[in-house]
């Protein structure tokens, strides 16, 4: 495995009063903007008092609530890449009880949330963060932050497939959607199926499986291996390791 010299992001939010929203964000419970609808909605308090006019000044000695539950002020960003195993849900809990990412790290590491999610079946890359305005820039549509994937499929295919050419052509769902599909490429055989690399600008619900069942290839893997800047490496199922400064500073890089 690659090593990572660089020292690991541990970086702190201001120390000085500063608007709700933004204490919100530097919790991880949302973005900024997310969070200016919570205040507006009349979901937040400070000190008990209900609050809802965004530009409100909060410090560290404030208590904080969303929908009555207590928000911890946080002294640092934390940033976790983690390889999460299939059978495992991208949430913190579940009802049922099943296995969920925040299973797989240290608790010493706060309350991190996922950036974007990986379905029950699927594996690999995920970034675990409580910078809720480094989750925004990541997910949303149009920054077009660039997703990798490995993708294992049934049957043998040759580079010239009809299927391949489809997707690199880009299709309309059968529920409307259209998916821009930035490259499809063969990368690899075995005697009964094949490897292939979908790279996307976004991450839809299930994105991946829809739209190689809609020209007729059975996913029996998917692996994300890239996320930006970011690569899987050879970082182990259910393995985790902080990002360095400069691996945050590649993801909030302008045109990023």
């Amino acid at each position: 495995m690659p090593k990572h010299t660089d020292t690991p992001a541990n970086l702190a939010p201001p120390a000085r009063p500063i608007r709700l929203q933004r204490a919100l964000s530097l919790a991880g419970v949302a973005s900024r903007r997310q969070a200016e609808a919570l205040i507006a909605a009349g979901r937040v308090s400070v000190n008990g008092h209900l609050v809802t006019a965004a530009g409100t000044k909060v410090s560290p000695n404030d208590t904080l609530r969303v929908d009555g539950r207590r928000v911890q002020m946080t002294s640092s960003y934390k940033y976790l890449l983690l390889h999460k195993p299939p059978g495992v849900l991208c949430t913190l809990s579940d009802p049922e009880g099943r296995p969920v990412v925040s299973d797989l790290v240290p608790q010493r590491f706060g309350r991190l949330f996922p950036v974007g999610r990986l379905d029950w079946n699927s594996e690999g890359l995920l970034l675990l963060t409580n910078d809720g305005d480094l989750a925004f820039r990541l997910t949303h549509p149009r920054f077009g932050v660039q997703r990798v994937y490995s993708v294992k499929v049934k049957g043998v295919l040759q580079p010239d497939d009809s299927r391949l050419l489809a997707l690199q052509e880009g299709l309309t769902l059968p529920n409307g959607t259209r998916v821009q599909i930035r490259s499809v490429r063969l990368t690899g055989q075995t005697k009964k199926n094949a490897w292939i690399e979908v790279v996307l600008a976004e991450g839809k619900n299930r994105e991946i499986r829809r739209i190689c069942d809609a020209v007729g290839l059975e996913v029996l893997r998917l692996i994300r291996v890239a996320y930006g800047p970011l690569t899987l490496a050879r970082l182990k199922r259910g393995g985790y390791r902080e990002l360095t400064q400069t691996e945050v500073l590649a993801l909030k890089a302008p045109g990023r």
